[in-house]
């Protein structure tokens, strides 16, 4: 038997307990998929996939304050009033551009 040794680390219940129903149905031990996690920092020399920040998305606009909701109208108002409007086209460029729809 290979020389093994213990790895010990604290995580949500829920996290836990979700992420081990998913290995479970792949027929994967929790221990199996730490060794893999661990052999692929090694092969590939740090984290196997990117560590960056979310790309940033639409916000809802039920998720604004009214405030927000009039702060967000007044710029549309005041580039429109600066002949700054976009056409149809022109917002489906943006769009794709900034958030990938």
């Amino acid at each position: 038997m290979a020389n093994t040794t213990a790895v010990y680390a604290r995580i949500d219940t829920g996290l836990k307990n979700d992420a081990e129903r998913i290995l479970s149905q792949l027929g994967i031990s929790p221990s199996s998929a730490i060794q893999m996690l661990y052999s692929q920092i090694i092969l590939c020399k740090g984290m196997p996939f990117d560590l960056r920040l979310p790309e940033s998305k639409p916000v809802a606009a039920g998720s604004l304050s009214r405030n927000e909701i009039d702060a967000e109208l007044m710029k549309g108002i005041a580039s429109l009033n600066n002949n700054k409007g976009l056409t149809v086209a022109e917002v489906d460029v943006e769009l794709k551009k900034e958030f990938g729809i």
